[in-house]
Order: C-alpha cells, then sequence, then structure tokens
C-alpha cells in the first residue's frame, strides 16, 4: 500500500501566547490536487510551512512523502510561498534556472527546462528582461515557474491565483491539472472558492487551527444543507422571515437560500406562493463557498457563546 503525500497526527504549533495550530491531523493521497482552506489566521499558512520544513511542530507527528525529516524531500519539493518576490535585477530566465539549480539540476537543463515553461506560460518573449519590469501578474507566473522547474513530486502552493487575471487565472488552473495527470501531489491554499471546487479532489477546512471539515469536495458538499436557487419578483425582506432559511444571500430578484438541515424545500415554496412572484426556484447541493461560510460562522459562534 502507498503511504499518503503528506501526514499529520495531532499536530500543534505555539507562538507565544497563540496558538496558531492545535491537534490537526490530516492525510492527502499521492497524486491529487488538495485544497486547504480557511479564514486569514486560521493556520493555513503555518501548517504548510510545518509541511515543507520551514517550521517544526511543537507537538504531534508529521511525514512527507514518507520521510520526518524535511531535508530527506528537499528536491522532491516545490513550495510557492504566500510572501512572494523576486531578485529584480535578475533577468526573467536566469531567475527561473537559478530555482532548477538550487534543486540540483545543471545549468544546461535548468535554462532548457526554464524556456519551455516561459513558453507555457507566456513569457518566452520576456526571458531576456530583468524581473523588475513585470507586472505583479507576470511575476507571480514567473515564480509558479521556479516552482516547477525540477518536476517535484509534492507541489505546494500558497495563493497561486494571487495578482492574476481572469485569463491567467485558467492558465494556472491548467497547469495545476497537468502535474495532476501526471501523478505529481498538489496542495493548494486559496481563497478563491470556485477554482477549490473546480480543481480539488478533496480540501480540509481550518478555523482557529483545528479542522472542521474535510474529505473530498462531494463528501463536503453533502454534509451541509442544501440550496434553493430563486429568482422573483417582490419585496425580498420576506426571504429573511422564512422558516428553516438558514441564511439569506439577496441580490434583489436573484437570491441564494441555505436552508437549515431539517427544512423542506416544498413547503418553503408554499411559504412563499402569494408574497413574491416566483420565476424560478431550484435546490441544489451547498457550493463550497457556502460550506465554508456556515461552516466558519457556526465555529465562531460556538467560540464566542
Amino acid at each position: 500500500m502507498i503511504a499518503p503525500a503528506i501526514e499529520l497526527e495531532r499536530v500543534a504549533k505555539h507562538f507565544a501566547h497563540v496558538t496558531a495550530v492545535q491537534d490537526l491531523d490530516l492525510s492527502v493521497p499521492r497524486g491529487c490536487v488538495f485544497g486547504v482552506l480557511g479564514p486569514n489566521g486560521a493556520g493555513k499558512t503555518t501548517s504548510i510551512r510545518m509541511i515543507v520544513g520551514i517550521l517544526r511542530p511543537d507537538q504531534g507527528s508529521l511525514r512527507v512523502l514518507g520521510e520526518s525529516e524535511p531535508s530527506a524531500i528537499k528536491r522532491q519539493l516545490g513550495y510557492l510561498p504566500e510572501e512572494k518576490g523576486l531578485y529584480k535585477k535578475m533577468r526573467v530566465l536566469e531567475l527561473v534556472a537559478y530555482f532548477g539549480r538550487l534543486k540540483g539540476m545543471s545549468r544546461r537543463s535548468a535554462k532548457d527546462a526554464g524556456q519551455v515553461l516561459l513558453e507555457r506560460f507566456g513569457l518566452g518573449d520576456w526571458r531576456d528582461e530583468k524581473c523588475e519590469s513585470l507586472s505583479k501578474g507576470m511575476g507571480q507566473k514567473v515564480q509558479i515557474a521556479g516552482t516547477l522547474i525540477h518536476q517535484p513530486e509534492l507541489i505546494v502552493l500558497d495563493e497561486p491565483f494571487s495578482g492574476l487575471d481572469p485569463v491567467n487565472v485558467e492558465l494556472v488552473r491548467e497547469v495545476i491539472l497537468e502535474q495532476k495527470a501526471a501523478n505529481r501531489t498538489v496542495l493548494l491554499s486559496t481563497h478563491v472558492m470556485e477554482q477549490a471546487e473546480q480543481i480539488c479532489d478533496a480540501i480540509v477546512l481550518i478555523n482557529h487551527g483545528r479542522k472542521l471539515v474535510d474529505g473530498t469536495i462531494s463528501d463536503v458538499r453533502k454534509q451541509t444543507a442544501r440550496t434553493v436557487i430563486l429568482d422573483y419578483e417582490g419585496d425580498g425582506r420576506v426571504l429573511g422571515e422564512l422558516p428553516g432559511v438558514a441564511r439569506v444571500n439577496d441580490a434583489g430578484r436573484h437570491a441564494e437560500l441555505s436552508l437549515a438541515p431539517d427544512a423542506d424545500p416544498q413547503a418553503l415554496l408554499e411559504q412563499l406562493v402569494g408574497r413574491l412572484t416566483i420565476r424560478r426556484f431550484d435546490t441544489r447541493e451547498a457550493s463550497l463557498h457556502e460550506v465554508f461560510v456556515r461552516a466558519v460562522k457556526t465555529d465562531d459562534a460556538h467560540r464566542s457563546a
């Protein structure tokens, strides 16, 4: 049986009087795209830094690609940190190739692989330009190229879509899926729920350093009550008065109603008839965005109670 790419057992990390990660259990299968989700300050980046070996856990055990010492898998790991930066005076191809040399590639192979990646990211014509001339989005693509140049077995991307326009978001999405198709493992932290829902096979949702939920996208969505999609005409204020509705996202004439676990959509429709003119009434599983919002709000409410 092949061991998971990443295994965490009751991992914790403390900074002074702050607990950043507490009793975190996690298992990431090989050859998948796995999302690490959570609000700002949830402990995502701290967890990632422990996985890549920048930080050590204060307690618990951690294994990456079967090894407990990060130095043992250094050349099998590609890491794009959240805090990004380029050597501004270096030329673009020179910088990407430099990242490859740091991972043990020869000068020739690093340069050749760097050129291929720059072409893939639409930056072939910029190979001899200095990094200081790049836009934010272009710089982001250069750093992703540097992360992938040595074809690592495990790729850790912390907010890879930051600073990208929709066209380049789609490009990076395609590149991530190409890594999966090559049987590499991608650990992805992002605030873009739509992207996570499209490309992740499974996710973990963290809040205040603790795991709230994890599993495949399908399983996680099924754990949350269904959502009603509503197109209507009339006074939308009545939507917030309906029994069985946990949350209303109303844009005026179009609304998404998050249902309570025991809510009956048919009974809800009956409540609306005569109060609004209904143009559309559909039920569907909760989106990953809805799962995220509900889980975090419920956890925060429990903590403040």
